[in-house]
């Protein structure tokens, strides 16, 4: 089959999944869809979406947003924060995602388009600009009325029948770091909750569990505001059904050979089984994902995972002539993050036993490992690493 005539691929390495591909979670999205159901009668709730990297938290927020517009008749915002350090830079994201947002009907665009006219700009080949200089001159006041602002949004629209608001804060790794992001947080919810008529809003934050406790070092009591939802890794079930739905939805067929292979190397993370099916999709020449596909597709994707989810000098050090052999007998562990010390001195020579020290001090400093919680365990910080020296082992 030409690759040119293949047409669209229906996997999305590196992006949030499309509504209609996403599959699984149902645990998750019950516990969200109550939270926002809750919204809907007149209640504020505020999630902290957790997992690690690569594990799908934008993909399901995106589509409790989704959801909750659609059933609940909430008003979804999904802000993105990457690179965002200030609490007024947090104010204007969250302006321009509401500008931005392109799901809602005439008459609710209408409303926002007079609500926030100050900052809309001329009309442009695709929408309306935003006069940023407004903007960014205003971020100071909207974030000290950050929720009058939510407030006056959402009493805008209660005669479009929307009866509260969802509001995603994503990608908050660099917010984090700020001190007064926390409290701000933290003075949202509570100004909320003690206000005589409470705003209808679900607050969702997304992001690793590492986060969350950096928010609590800066204001502890932050940490009692966030029900937390963690996403875990797919089960073996979760990850055939979407090989073969994905791969279905194109006409291609999986193998009963080649599906076990696609689930143990993806690990259940919804970044790596998109850039694996993504590789096998373009490999592929005959519409059934075969065994030599996988292989072939694996071992492609294992350059991807190294170039697009590992910084480049773990790269470089993962890659170090003196530590191959250390490495290749890491790779024949499982796939978890943990793993003790005295199982990989088994079968070292003993000029790579003397190694072994000093390649996980290298490790550890290159911010790739940990020590563990029991004396000789040492855990990779992030999934994606370790499934990158298994993707290596493979290749090799």
């Amino acid at each position: 089959m030409n690759g040119a005539n293949k047409g669209k691929s229906p996997f999305y390495p590196g992006q949030p999944v499309p509504i209609e591909f996403f599959i699984g979670r149902i645990k998750e999205i019950q516990r969200i869809a109550r939270a926002i159901s809750q919204v809907e009668l007149g209640k504020q709730q505020a999630i902290f979406l957790t997992g690690d990297y690569g594990i799908g938290k934008s993909s399901l927020a995106g589509f409790m947003k989704n959801f909750a517009e659609e059933k609940n008749h909430l008003f979804g915002i999904h802000v993105l924060l990457g690179g965002t350090e200030t609490v007024e830079d947090v104010a204007t994201k969250t302006v321009e995602a509401v500008i931005k947002s392109p799901s809602y009907e005439a008459p609710i665009k209408e409303k926002i388009g007079n609500f926030l006219a100050k900052y809309i700009g001329k009309q442009e080949l695709f929408g309306f600009s935003i006069n940023l200089d407004a903007l960014r001159n205003d971020g100071p006041s909207i974030s000290h009325g950050y929720l009058p602002f939510l407030r006056q949004l959402f009493e805008g629209l209660q005669d479009n029948g929307i009866k509260g608001i969802m509001l995603i804060l994503d990608e908050i790794n660099g917010i984090t770091r700020n001190p007064r992001f926390a409290h701000f947080i933290k003075s949202l919810i509570d100004e909320n909750a003690l206000s005589p008529s409470p705003l209808p809003l679900i607050l969702v934050l997304c992001g690793v569990e590492e986060r969350r406790k950096e928010m609590i070092g800066h204001h502890q009591p932050v940490e009692r505001i966030f029900d937390i939802i963690e996403i875990k890794p797919m089960n073996e079930s979760e990850m055939k059904d979407f090989f073969s739905r994905t791969f279905g939805s194109v006409r291609i067929r999986v193998s009963d050979e080649a599906l076990p292979l696609l689930c143990r190397y993806s690990a259940g993370f919804p970044k790596i089984m998109h850039v694996v099916g993504d590789n096998i999709f373009w490999i592929d020449e005959d519409g059934i994902v075969d065994k030599s596909d996988a292989v072939r597709g694996i071992v492609d994707a294992a350059g991807d995972i190294g170039r697009k989810f590992v910084d480049q000098q773990v790269y470089n050090a993962l890659r170090s002539k003196d530590y191959h052999s250390i490495l290749a007998k890491i790779s024949k562990e499982k796939l978890d993050l943990a793993f003790r010390k005295c199982d990989i001195e088994k079968g070292l020579s003993e000029n790579e036993k003397k190694k072994l020290n000093n390649f996980l001090q290298r490790m550890k400093k290159l911010k790739v490992l940990r020590s563990g919680e029991e004396k000789g365990e040492w855990v990779f910080l992030s999934r994606l690493v370790r499934l990158y020296i298994g993707f290596k082992s493979l290749e090799r």
